[in-house]
């Protein structure tokens, strides 16, 4: 009990009260109650604390702005639970009960329970401003160029574009990047962007969302096409579809956040925008 009631009660009793102590007595846990604010809901994310322009530990990333947007919906405070988003990231933070929610997940990912869409991106060519216009595999120009590709994992599994630059056989003047980078130093993914604005490579095929966000921070100016998809969806897909994710077991706060997705999509949209975000209608084609 706090002080300054025991204070209250002390004279009362002395004056011999008895109608005034029944009712503070009784009143008592509806002060208490007022007093102490209820706890807030917990919305449990988890993100990579060095993945601009996704996510970092500072909150700058477009991810943790959405999450704000849909916390705010629910009434929740979010609290982070930070993992570098490797190999089993997964399985390490959601399926191990560590979180309940992580953004920016492909919406075909089978280990969890995806959300709708929030928005639909694509791989992208970034040429300096004074480089080639190349939007397709199929352009000859990308035989004579050195490309900058970025790879996946230790054992540099190949993305979607390296598959498709090999297929047509244009590997020769290849050059990968990471897509995790080194990770003791800020923003790991920006270094392929980083090689077409210092002129070390003549292309970058990369992610649409890094791409953009990098190549608006460089210190010429770049240009940044989406793959067009008419070329290569018969393959492999060059257009995604980007989710958040729940546990399958999740139906109740998959569908909460499905609606404040729904709700918010002017204000979502407007964020992913700000950040330079690649983004395509259902067709495939930029939306406006």
């Amino acid at each position: 009990m706090c002080s300054g009631c025991l204070d209250t009660v002390g004279p009362v009793l002395r004056r011999g009260g008895g109608r005034l102590v029944r009712w503070f007595v009784l009143s008592l846990p509806i002060i208490v109650g007022l007093a102490v604010p209820a706890s807030a809901r917990e919305l449990r994310v988890c993100a990579d604390p060095n993945n601009l322009p996704f996510s970092n530990e500072r909150g700058e990333g477009f991810e943790n702005k959405i999450v704000e947007i849909l916390a705010k919906d629910l009434g929740a405070e979010v609290s982070y639970v930070w993992w570098a988003q490797r190999r089993g990231f997964v399985r390490n933070t959601l399926k191990a009960g560590l979180c309940d929610l992580i953004p920016g997940t492909p919406a075909d990912l089978e280990m969890l329970s995806p959300t709708a869409p929030y928005y639909r991106s694509s791989y992208v060519f970034v040429t300096r401003e004074d480089g080639p216009d190349i939007s397709s595999f199929d352009d000859p120009r990308l035989r004579d160029l050195t490309i900058g590709v970025q790879l996946i994992g230790d054992d540099g599994a190949d993305p979607p574009p390296v598959t498709e630059l090999a297929r047509r056989g244009i590997v020769g003047r290849l050059r990968g990047f990471p897509v995790y980078g080194d990770y003791s130093l800020p923003n790991p993914p920006s270094r392929i962007i980083e090689a077409v604005a210092e002129g070390e490579i003549d292309v970058a095929i990369a992610w649409g969302p890094l791409a953009g966000y990098f190549a608006e921070r460089q210190p010429v100016r770049l240009k940044v096409a989406p793959v067009s998809p008419q070329a290569d969806q018969a393959t492999i897909p060059m257009v995604y579809d980007i989710s958040m994710g729940v546990r399958r077991d999740d139906e109740g706060l998959r569908g909460e956040i499905d609606a404040a997705l729904a709700k918010h999509k002017p204000e979502i949209k407007a964020v992913l925008t700000e950040y330079n975000v690649p983004l395509l209608d259902p067709t495939g084609s930029r939306s406006p």
